[in-house]
């Protein structure tokens, strides 16, 4: 069946009683009273089966792992001899076909020794319910005839934090109640030195609510974020699944549990009697609610997966409630557990019973963390420009896997790793070099090529040896630089074009420093190049200096040479004339001097970090938009043919562009898992938020540019109010996405001014 999500995650129930009688439990004190009739204990042939059906899902998928839960009631009452069957039966099943991860969930009161040896043997996770101190877990996990059960579970959880168990000691879970003092809850948990501590809310449905003892609707956030502010303060000593989630889905992650997030189910429950049931909590539901009419027996798992109840929780987005969809905290809250959902008259189609708790929550927890949590790249051009170098590099690693089996590639690899020995001034060489923007643009393009199995790894070779030798010359190294070319001439990252020999030739030459200069041993001769040689085979990089008001820390890059400058949405324009390279500088002149005028502020920012301009053939687009390309940080294409005006705007919107791009590169702006569009003011149809945000962040600029150059744009500022309104609306916005929009409505707020 195509469009099936696989089950990575079984819930085997071995018993269907249990030795407590918690007055909170879904399985014996809701409205499914399924148990009654089902064994006591699973049978060897639903063991087998089980397995069977596991395995045969498992390789039919590709899986690389399964989960398998232990599950009840208590799984510990159906005694270590039957619990040994489902260890061996489904590590037999699963051997060569996929890695099993076995877990047992109990109240730990049967824990001993005899069954901790046999989890050992099998490596068996446990976990344990826990609801906190003395007085929280005595409010529901007693006995039947009302005697505690807090001592035995703490000494349960003292063996198993006990050597040589330590290792199978998975956490703890506990389920909420608002009327427990939530940092005696907390501290009781840490104390025990939990792996991981799960907090549940109680289930509840539209027709059964919780339990709200001060009648306020967001009991169970206000008690969750006291849990999330002791947690906090005392330094996160445990991972807290519930709020890991949260901070996960803030930054643009997944949800990591599943009564939060959009994430698919892929969990199937296997009573003991072989029945295949959805998701265990919907018994709170009604009777029946998580009934499928399958079994191990006849069917297989693959036919649970497409039952509509199953494939409800699968929806994402779509299978949430209109109220939901429309909520800003989905991402995060997921419209809550399915099972929370549930109302007599339509069904799961509604909101959580806790909604206003979960929009409480997730508030909360973002309001004390945002600034904890908000990528610095985007408030810090220094460690944007940091985390960019440090992504180059990254993908440049990537690429060295590939290629390193490559004579001509490993030996001009070596020499990058000496020029990087080779001290400062080696450091400070191949740094240029690396973060030249184009270095990246090759970089990208021989990875796709390697993926695409077009990889040329004597064309990789080159660049690379190229990359070297200019770095090797800039560093003013006595080191062996070795140089391929090919058409006669060889390219120098940041230094210029030399010609080796006629067009169509190809070979080798050595390169070295000089007083003054460089020089090219090819055979016998040498020849002088460089900055004071005047070597006519000889082209280097232009620069272009602007006024001092631009604030550069360094001279732009003119560059109309690099073979991979052609990364932009239109043509390069091919190496300037000695007349139109001045022409040029004097547009730019003009050009940035207008900008400082008109929108300083602006100005100063579009200067932070831009190392290279190429010229790109024809005149300015429409609206005179620059062009960014798939190149690093500090590169801008600017139509060589526009006049001042619109070179100023490109400049102005091309820097836009390319620093909005290096954020996205090494920060989470938005999430990329879901199929969110937005009302566009500027669009005739919706658009994701990757565009509409794009779209907003030009239009600040070029709408405080239009008026202080004397043409604004009917409707322009209130129309851009109309997309950050949206924008703040957006659920797959992230923390620093959302800190993005809150300083583009600052900046506006600057221009209406």
């Amino acid at each position: 069946m195509t469009g099936l999500i696989a089950f990575r995650e079984i819930v085997l129930k071995v018993h269907s009683r249990c030795d407590l009688a918690c007055d909170h439990c879904y399985v014996y004190e809701h409205a499914d009273q399924s148990w009654r009739a089902r064994p006591k204990v699973i049978s060897p042939e639903v063991i087998s089966h089980t397995a069977s059906r596991l395995a045969e899902h498992a390789r039919d998928h590709a899986l690389p792992s399964v989960t398998v839960i232990l599950h009840g009631g208590e799984p510990l009452l159906a005694g270590p001899a039957r619990l040994r069957l489902v260890c061996e039966e489904f590590s037999r099943a699963l051997s060569g076909i996929a890695a099993l991860d076995l877990r047992i969930h109990t109240n730990g009161l049967q824990l001993s020794t005899r069954y901790l040896d046999l989890f050992d043997e099998f490596g068996v996770r446990v976990g344990i319910s826990l609801d906190g101190d003395r007085a929280a877990n005595d409010r529901h996990r007693r006995f039947a005839d009302g005697r505690t059960s807090h001592p035995l579970v703490l000494a349960a959880v003292a063996l198993l934090r006990s050597e040589p168990y330590r290792h199978l000691y998975q956490g703890l879970l506990c389920t909420v109640d608002v009327a427990n003092d939530p940092v005696a809850v907390l501290d009781a948990l840490v104390e025990l030195e939990p792996p991981r501590v799960d907090f549940l809310l109680p289930h509840a449905t539209w027709e059964t609510p919780p339990a709200r003892p001060d009648g306020a609707p967001d009991a169970y956030a206000r008690w969750l974020l006291r849990i999330f502010d002791h947690w906090d303060r005392l330094g996160r000593p445990v991972p807290v699944r519930l709020f890991e989630s949260l901070l996960s889905t803030l930054r643009g992650g997944p949800s990591l549990t599943e009564s939060l997030g959009l994430a698919p189910t892929d969990l199937v429950v296997v009573e003991t009697d072989g029945t295949l049931e959805q998701v265990d909590s919907l018994k709170s539901a009604f009777e029946g609610a998580a009934a499928t009419g399958f079994n191990v027996f006849d069917h297989a798992f693959d036919q649970v997966a497409a039952h509509p109840g199953v494939r409800a929780r699968q929806l994402g987005l779509a299978g949430v409630s209109d109220s939901c969809r429309r909520c800003p905290v989905v991402r995060s809250c997921g419209g809550g557990l399915y099972t929370h959902r549930y109302r007599d008259r339509n069904g799961f189609d509604n909101p959580s019973v806790y909604c206003t708790d979960l929009r409480e929550l997730v508030d909360g927890v973002e309001g004390r963390t945002a600034r904890r949590e908000t990528a610095p790249q985007l408030s810090d051009p220094a460690e944007l420009a940091r985390s960019q170098q440090e992504l180059t590099r990254i993908l440049l690693a990537r690429l060295h896997e590939d290629l390193a089996a490559d004579p001509g590639w490993a030996h001009a690899w070596e020499l990058l790793a000496t020029v990087e020995r080779a001290g400062e001034a080696g450091t400070d060489a191949l740094d240029a070099v690396l973060d030249h923007p184009f270095t990246r643009t090759w970089v990208l393009a021989a990875l796709d090529a390697a993926r695409d199995g077009t990889q040329d790894a004597p064309e990789a070779a080159r660049r690379l040896t190229a990359l070297a030798a200019a770095a090797v010359l800039r560093g003013g190294l006595d080191l062996p630089a070795e140089v391929a070319y090919r058409d006669g001439e060889v390219y120098l990252p940041t230094l210029g074009l030399l010609r080796l020999g006629e067009p169509g030739t190809e070979g080798r030459a050595a390169l070295h420093v000089t007083d003054g200069g460089y020089a090219v041993r090819d055979g016998r001769a040498e020849h002088r190049f460089g900055p004071a040689a005047g070597d006519a085979r000889w082209q280097p990089v232009r620069t272009w200096s602007p006024g001092p008001e631009a604030a550069l820390v360094a001279p732009v890059a003119l560059e109309d040479l690099d073979p991979y400058r052609n990364c932009f949405p239109r043509p390069p324009r091919l190496r300037l004339g000695a007349g139109e390279a001045e022409e040029w500088r004097g547009r730019l002149d003009r050009a940035w001097a207008l900008l400082h005028k008109a929108v300083p502020e602006f100005a100063r920012a579009a200067a932070a970090g831009l190392t290279t301009l190429t010229p790109l053939a024809g005149g300015p687009r429409a609206g005179g938009w620059g062009e960014a390309g798939r190149h690093g940080p500090g590169a801008l294409g600017v139509p060589y043919a526009a006049g001042v005006r619109e070179t100023a705007l490109a400049l102005l919107t091309g820097r836009r562009r390319t620093r909005l791009r290096a954020l996205t590169e090494v920060a989470d702006l938005y999430a990329l898992d879901g199929q969110w569009q937005h009302r566009s003011p500027w669009r005739e149809r919706p658009v994701p938020v990757s565009r509409l945000l794009a779209d907003v962040h030009e239009r600040v600029a070029v709408e405080a540019y239009r008026r202080a150059t004397a043409t604004p744009e009917p409707g322009g500022s209130d129309r851009i109010h109309r997309a950050l309104d949206r924008l703040s609306e957006a659920a797959e916005l992230t923390v620093t996405g959302k800190s993005l929009v809150a300083e583009l409505r600052y900046e506006l707020k600057t221009v209406d001014a």
